[in-house]
């Protein structure tokens, strides 16, 4: 058994409403001792002692939306490429997305995930399944099957389903068997031929707009239709404070329905496009400033739940093109936690809550063993300094498409080691 000591770290963990400067005692992959307790206690004898100056130790992070290129695209990234880039963003588990080619619709797929995941990186893997075959629309997956072996969810990735008859019938199957839907929520007809969010600037720039109710109506069915049928529903990613008020009502009638949001869509608005660039062109839309704000709040009130990276690598083929050419998406798994800690830094929401959504949140959704750093737990812990500033230059991207919206950025509080299962996959120091 092999035993690590943190010691003069500040520990917070929204599992247990913690925040206290104390030690983080590690045995055999998971947590032993924590807290002011665990300081006083000592180390065991014959641990190795690594002292933390007073940085600050959180649960590792959970991120909850990444397309990944593999299998079928691996020069935009793979399995393993991710798991680095993650590592260095302090995020120690990640959802994939079924969106790849093949689309990961049956057993076989899922489980070539989980080998490579096992075989290539050191952080947790948990592959979603695909709602319908190939993403069709159609035809539904093996929910039993795929949840059995593990899958973390049902999704159909980047697409909407256009036909509520489906999506009833998937619901009712979903919650058979105890899976969690997740939904994007982007009418395909409404933002079809659309460049951006629909408004002033889209028009000065001389694009179609996408409209709010692109957004809106697709959310407000299905949470109808997640209270007909009594399913656990996750919106995926909403971006407009009318989307957040249909969670909060939905939330207030005490339905099984929570939300999340891209790290774009809190710290990035359409003024960020500029000479039309492409690294901007998201999904959702990056929308006005008024409703960036509005969605903080949203974040910060409790209404939406986490915080994904929504981490979607291109090819300089498919972003490096006039604008409206360019596909949609960016990479975000290093500058996920980066960006959202200025959040806090602009006191618009407290260190806790800002865990709270990056980890132990996103974990109790999709019921996976991360989260939490309580005696017993796997030891995956994200230790970063707050103050830290650094630049996110391009040169030291580690995914292997480089399609970032903060290219150049300058952040303050950087991850200064990464630890998975007791072990440091990355540091910084």
């Amino acid at each position: 058994m092999t035993t690590r000591v943190l010691e003069n770290v500040r520990i917070i963990d929204p599992s247990q409403q913690m925040d206290e400067t104390g030690s983080i005692v590690i045995e055999d992959g998971k947590i032993a001792a924590i807290g002011e307790s665990a300081r006083n206690q000592g180390s065991p004898e014959g641990a190795e002692v690594i002292n933390c100056n007073g940085q600050i130790a959180v649960p590792g992070l959970v991120d909850t939306r990444v397309f990944i290129g593999e299998p079928g695209s691996e020069y935009r990234e793979t399995i393993a490429s991710a798991g680095k880039a993650a590592a260095k963003g302090g995020i120690t588990s990640i959802v994939t997305m079924p969106d790849t080619n093949p689309v990961i619709d049956d057993v076989a797929l899922l489980q070539f995930i989980q080998r490579t995941a096992r075989d290539t990186t050191d952080i947790h893997v948990h592959p979603a399944s695909a709602m319908t075959k190939g993403l069709n629309g159609k035809e539904m997956t093996e929910f039993g099957l795929m949840m059995e072996a593990g899958a973390a969810c049902i999704t159909d990735g980047r697409n909407t389903l256009r036909n509520a008859a489906v999506i009833r019938r998937a619901m009712t199957y979903a919650r058979d068997f105890g899976a969690l839907i997740a939904c994007e929520t982007q009418d395909a007809d409404l933002a079809a031929g659309g460049m951006m969010n629909e408004g002033l600037l889209a028009s000065w720039l001389g694009f179609s707009g996408i409209p709010k109710e692109a957004e809106i109506i697709p959310l407000e069915r299905d949470v109808r239709l997640a209270e007909l049928t009594g399913a656990n529903y996750h919106a995926a990613k909403i971006s407009v404070p009318q989307s957040s008020k249909v969670i909060r009502r939905a939330k207030d009638k005490n339905l099984n329905v929570s939300a999340g949001i891209s790290i774009n869509n809190l710290t990035l608005n359409e003024v960020d496009i500029g000479e039309y660039r492409t690294f901007f062109k998201l999904s959702p839309p990056l929308r006005s400033e008024e409703e960036r704000l509005a969605m903080v709040e949203a974040l910060a009130d409790g209404t939406i739940d986490v915080i994904c990276s929504s981490h979607d690598p291109q090819d300089v083929d498919t972003k490096r093109l006039p604008f409206p050419h360019a596909a949609e998406g960016a990479i975000g798994l290093e500058t996920m936690f980066a960006a959202a800690l200025r959040l806090y830094h602009a006191d618009q929401i407290s260190l806790m809550r800002l865990i709270e959504v990056l980890s132990t949140k996103p974990a109790e959704l999709y019921g996976l063993d991360a989260g939490s750093l309580r005696v017993g737990s796997s030891a995956d812990i994200t230790i970063f300094d707050p103050e830290m500033p650094w630049v996110h230059y391009k040169d030291e991207i580690v995914s292997k498409s480089k399609n970032s919206a903060f290219e150049d950025a300058r952040f303050t509080g950087k991850v200064l080691a990464t630890i998975v299962n007791g072990q440091t996959i990355y540091s910084d120091q």
